[in-house]
């Protein structure tokens, strides 16, 4: 597999969609409603100042990212990013290099750190991935997310500095 980072563009929407639909419908891993409609989904992961990836394998899309400033004014050194991988391509690295990729790029863009503001702890997965690439819990809100099959959950806030 030979894995290619680009910037998305409108023609990648469908296949952005195809992977944000069942992880969206899903309802354990992001803060998203369930029901949400296509436009509603792509509005939000393509939305303002977000920059937008795409991981790909021979024209194959097969994960995508955002990368968006945490806050404004005196906060915004500090990105947040979003990442899904295509349900067929889970366990391949996808999520590996598209977090190695973000890791690279946000400094050239002016981020000194990346924080994740809410770290679903049943997607142990992830928190996994994040915490052998530098990550730290720096926080943990208790109950704060309702998940599907479990019920309240906690949500992690998570952080790594880029200097």
């Amino acid at each position: 597999m030979s894995i290619t980072i680009r910037p998305a563009t409108d023609v990648d929407k469908p296949a952005v969609w195809a992977m944000l639909e069942p992880v969206f419908r899903g309802g354990d891993t992001y803060a998203i409603d369930a029901d949400i409609p296509q436009d509603e989904a792509l509005a939000y992961w393509f939305g303002p100042e977000r920059r937008v990836f795409v991981a790909e394998d021979g024209g194959t899309v097969l994960g995508t990212y955002y990368m968006v400033r945490n806050q404004k004014g005196g906060g915004s050194h500090v990105c947040n990013c979003g990442y899904v991988t295509a349900a067929a391509a889970r366990g391949k690295g996808i999520a590996r290099e598209m977090l190695a990729h973000s890791l690279k790029v946000a400094p050239e863009f002016g981020f000194r750190a990346m924080q994740y503001n809410f770290v679903v702890s049943t997607n142990t997965r992830a928190i996994d991935t994040w915490q052998r690439a530098g990550f730290e819990v720096i926080g943990r809100l208790p109950g704060a997310f309702n998940h599907p099959v479990q019920g309240y959950v906690d949500a992690l806030v998570m952080y790594r500095s880029l200097v």
